[in-house]
């Protein structure tokens, strides 16, 4: 049971990393999108291609045409904090059992 609560955790923590980093990746693409960035540019596609699995399921539910303004950035946020506080702290403390 030792190894296993040692793989759930280091399971955890690299979860914990990516949601982090895909935090700040979906932070940066909002910041950008205000400056009306060049869609050739490797970094603007780069960025789109990797935030935007993440931010479709959330334009889906929340259309643009509405208010005038893309909140999904904000919501999608909230729910990768709710995924690292929920999920995250689970398998961690799942493995602290195991050991």
């Amino acid at each position: 049971m030792y190894v296993l609560g040692n793989f759930i955790a280091a399971v955890a923590v690299i979860l914990g990393y990516i949601i982090s980093i895909l935090t700040w990746l979906i932070i940066i693409r909002a910041l950008i999108s205000w400056v009306n960035p060049d869609p050739y540019n490797i970094i603007v596609q780069i960025l789109h291609r990797v935030t935007e699995p993440v931010l479709a399921p959330f334009k889906k539910i929340l259309p643009i045409h509405n208010i005038g303004l893309d909140i999904s950035p904000i919501i999608a946020i909230l729910f990768l904090w709710f995924v690292k506080l929920f999920v995250v702290r689970t398998l961690i403390e799942l493995a602290i059992r195991l050991r």
